[in-house]
């Protein structure tokens, strides 16, 4: 069992055999007082000598188990023991009393309840003495209190299980986050940035007859441009210091990997997925690619999703200024029942908006249409 500390922190396993260790030295010395009372008392009372080996064993009985066994078998027998002796010999030594108090304790059970019961008992029927009426009223004592420790100890652990897997949850996302948030720097922003710096560089070198001020203004841009992307791979470190993922340092899918993605489809759904591309592919800026890859991605994964084994069109219609996406399926369509937004239709809308375009979805004629019209170069 794992041991929780007040403060919430975990009990290591040695904690735990120093606690064991200190129990078994607990019921040695409680035997040796035990048996030393025995003797003392027997001695002081003029008992015939015959009985002092049968004390010295009760003594033993009642303590030494606390040293010996485990927490159950040693309350078993403490108990019985001391029941015995309360029964034949109306007494019970100090160090028997103080070992039936710690193993109900340390019990920690409603069993321990149980264990307690014979002492009232005997101190209501039977004339057993002091001992028995002060074990009466302590022993229940010490059983409560040691279901409460373990009632608490309990509690701990699993306020710190829940606080570990919270934690643990959270740092998977913030990790999950950072990753994406690298990618999209990489692919997208250091690019674009590397562009400026080229392109300034071209301009100061190509182009006859600049003005000396004009030429050192470029070569100022580029270098406030590699400057930049310095920062940012010092950036993009920091970032990617916790993904060990291999795959997270890969460049983001764009449209040519499109023709993967719809082998995967078509592996997953087993039904026909057709591509038809109208007009001449254009280069697309980095951003609007990726996210034609991702609206296309989470179209299909739709359509498996919610009209399994329908047959599925991915038309990319190239235009002088936008790039149109058109995924029908021809399933059931969207219940009626179903929300009006989910995740996934959102994700798309923001991920058109986020490069300049639009996005609409709805019912078409025998199926659900998903239509995007994404900007050739974003704003």
């Amino acid at each position: 069992m794992t041991y929780v500390s007040q403060a919430g922190t975990y009990v290591s396993i040695g904690a735990c055999r120093r606690l064991a260790e200190t129990t078994a030295v607990a019921g040695t010395v409680l035997a040796l007082a035990g048996v030393v009372e025995s003797i003392v008392r027997a001695v002081g009372a003029d008992v015939n000598a015959q009985f002092v080996p049968v004390l010295c064993l009760l003594a033993l009985a009642t303590t030494l188990p606390l040293a010996l066994l485990r927490p159950t078998a040693a309350a078993v027998a403490v108990v019985a023991a001391s029941v015995v002796s309360l029964v034949f010999f109306h007494g019970l030594a100090v160090a028997g009393g103080c070992a039936v108090l710690i193993v109900l304790f340390r019990l920690g059970r409603i069993g321990a309840l149980g264990l307690a019961l014979p002492f009232l008992v005997l101190a209501l029927v039977h004339p057993a003495g002091v001992g028995a009426v002060l074990l009466a009223s302590l022993a229940p004592a010490a059983a409560l209190a040691g279901i409460a420790r373990q009632a608490q100890g309990e509690a701990l652990v699993h306020r710190a299980a829940r606080q570990a897997v919270a934690g643990t949850l959270l740092e998977h996302t913030a990790r999950g986050e950072r990753a994406r948030i690298a990618r999209e720097l990489h692919d997208v922003v250091a690019h674009h940035i590397s562009m400026i710096a080229v392109q300034a560089e071209t301009a100061r070198l190509t182009v006859p007859g600049m003005p000396a001020a004009g030429a050192q203004r470029l070569s100022e841009i580029g270098d406030t441009a590699r400057a930049g992307l310095t920062e940012m791979r010092r950036l993009l470190g920091v970032l990617r210091e916790d993904t060990s993922d291999v795959a997270e340092l890969h460049p983001q899918p764009g449209l040519q990997q499109l023709n993967e993605l719809l082998d995967e489809a078509r592996d997953m759904s087993g039904a026909a997925t057709r591509l038809i591309v109208a007009g001449a592919p254009v280069p697309l800026d980095p951003g609007v690619e990726l996210a034609a890859y991702r609206i296309l991605q989470e179209a299909l994964t739709n359509a498996r999703r919610h009209a399994a084994g329908a047959a599925v069109d991915v038309e990319l219609h190239y235009t002088a200024d936008a790039l149109r996406l058109r995924i029908r399926d021809n399933g059931p369509g969207l219940p009626s029942s179903a929300p009006i937004g989910g995740h996934g239709l959102t994700g798309m809308r923001e991920r058109a908006v986020a490069v300049g375009g639009r996005l609409r979805t709805g019912d078409a004629v025998g199926g659900f249409l998903v239509e995007a019209t994404l900007p050739v170069a974003t704003a």
